[in-house]
């Protein structure tokens, strides 16, 4: 099978690891420099501050299918949170065992407000 099934295995153990709330077990699977990238195009350059924002949401992870692509994994999840339950597609790519970058893609509105964002002060658009 090569290298994809173990990233997929990888992938998998870290997702459960957030899945029972093992936050410090999940930590181990990302590479110290991962670049981890949402839909509004927030980005956390450390590991640490990813799993303290997650560890917010006590998310538990309702898996619908798995891609693998050799060390590029894409999981499709509902993800259900304390407050709705969300539809999110993750690409995880791994590299010498590590998790070096995730993107994931949801529609931020399904949790209103996004954190940091101040609505009054962000008319960009």
């Amino acid at each position: 099978m090569g290298m994809g099934s173990d990233s997929k295995d990888m992938v998998m153990s870290y997702i459960r690891a957030l899945d029972g709330q093992d936050y410090d077990g999940a930590l181990k699977y990302l590479h110290d420099r991962v670049r981890i990238r949402g839909p509004a195009g927030e980005t956390f350059g450390k590991p640490l501050d990813f799993i303290e924002m997650l560890r917010g949401y006590h998310g538990k992870y309702d898996v619908k299918k798995v891609f693998s692509d050799e060390d590029d994994i894409c999981v499709l999840y509902d993800l259900k949170t304390s407050g709705p339950t969300v539809f999110m597609s993750s690409w995880y790519q791994v590299r010498d065992g590590k998790i070096v970058s995730i993107q994931t893609v949801f529609d931020p509105r399904a949790f209103g407000q996004l954190p940091g964002k101040r609505p009054d002060l962000d008319d960009s658009k």
